[in-house]
């Protein structure tokens, strides 16, 4: 199987977050005939029922090589073309995974061996795989993390806070909207105090954004609304301590801000002659907390294409990240 092959194949089992349970069990058959042959040995490590992370360690490992395996919806199987796969999850991320695992095939051909393949599951939706992962960890001092980069060593990358903003009222008549109180009114109110909020900046990192994803509401155009409530989003530059408290007096008065998630904004350290950037979308890197070593984020593909119906690797830099990943470990892999 080529690593062309090997995307593909991953890409048509549909593992639309929280459905990882079938390329799960692919990829824990694949690895197992891997490490059956080359002393290595495979995990599945239970995260909650039918769903379960994948480890595949050789010796004691000193860096380990991880991405997830969820994507987001909808999925839609894969086809190619002479310069790029296409499909859910060509490159966001099971383009990434056959790297990994072609990559690691190649150093323990050539007798390198100290390091670990991680898959985890629910990044798209809660990093509940990289959370149930940093709780057993195996000793690992390096993690490269692989999401779709352009090919760069990334030295930052934003995090996230997510808020429901909730906006109780009073139905009664259109006609009469003094007997009622519009709860549409007080969230929109209570957005537009939130948008006013100065957002901090990161030299390295850029601004933090917001985005209010969604907007709930309302009965019927001819009643006062008693209910609302709107999704929003920061793309945070630091710890998020700060803005998580300015939403929250933002607010006040208006609606109530229940916290959905919280994680932070990282730095990664870089390697020599590796090409770098900094990144704006969030990853499992918070999650892991540390426990699997100090970590990096490299991967082939465009995040721009992610998440869309256009989704796509190039197979160039697909071949090529086998020989990133290689270089990777081997400069980490150093005393």
């Amino acid at each position: 199987m080529t690593v062309f092959e090997l995307t593909r194949a991953l890409v048509d089992i549909d593992s639309v977050t929280p459905n990882e349970e079938a390329v799960g069990v692919y990829l824990a058959d694949y690895l197992s005939k891997l490490a059956a042959t080359t002393g290595g040995r495979v995990e599945r490590l239970e995260v909650e029922p039918h769903r379960y992370n994948v480890l595949a360690v050789w010796d004691a490992p000193v860096v380990t090589l991880s991405t997830h395996i969820d994507t987001v919806p909808p999925f839609f199987a894969s086809r190619e073309d002479d310069e790029f796969i296409w499909g859910r999850g060509a490159c966001d991320t099971k383009g990434i995974i056959a790297a990994m695992i072609f990559a690691v095939e190649a150093l323990l051909a050539r007798g390198e061996r100290r390091v670990a393949l991680l898959f985890v599951v629910g990044e798209e939706r809660n990093s509940a795989g990289a959370f149930a992962a940093a709780k057993d960890s195996r000793g690992s001092k390096y993690i490269v993390n692989g999401e779709p980069t352009e090919s760069k060593l990334v030295l930052g990358s934003k995090g996230a806070l997510r808020f429901e903003i909730v906006a109780q009222g009073r139905m009664a008549h259109s006609a009469y909207p003094q007997l009622g109180e519009s709860a549409i009114e007080k969230l929109l109110d209570a957005l537009e105090r939130v948008r006013r909020i100065p957002l901090p900046n990161d030299p390295i990192l850029g601004a933090s954004t917001l985005n209010i994803g969604t907007i709930q509401g309302g009965r019927a155009p001819n009643v006062i609304p008693d209910h609302a409530r709107a999704e929003i989003f920061i793309r945070l530059v630091d710890d998020g301590e700060a803005t998580r408290q300015a939403v929250i007096a933002a607010v006040a008065g208006k609606a109530e801000a229940k916290e959905v998630l919280c994680i932070p904004a990282v730095h990664m350290g870089a390697i020599e002659g590796l090409e770098t950037s900094v990144v704006a979308f969030t990853t499992d890197i918070p999650a892991f907390n540390g426990s699997w070593g100090t970590p990096y984020l490299f991967g082939p593909g465009s995040i721009h294409v992610a998440h869309t119906d256009e989704e796509r690797i190039s197979k160039r830099e697909l071949l090529a990240a086998i020989e990133m990943y290689q270089t990777i470990v081997r400069q980490l892999l150093q005393p």
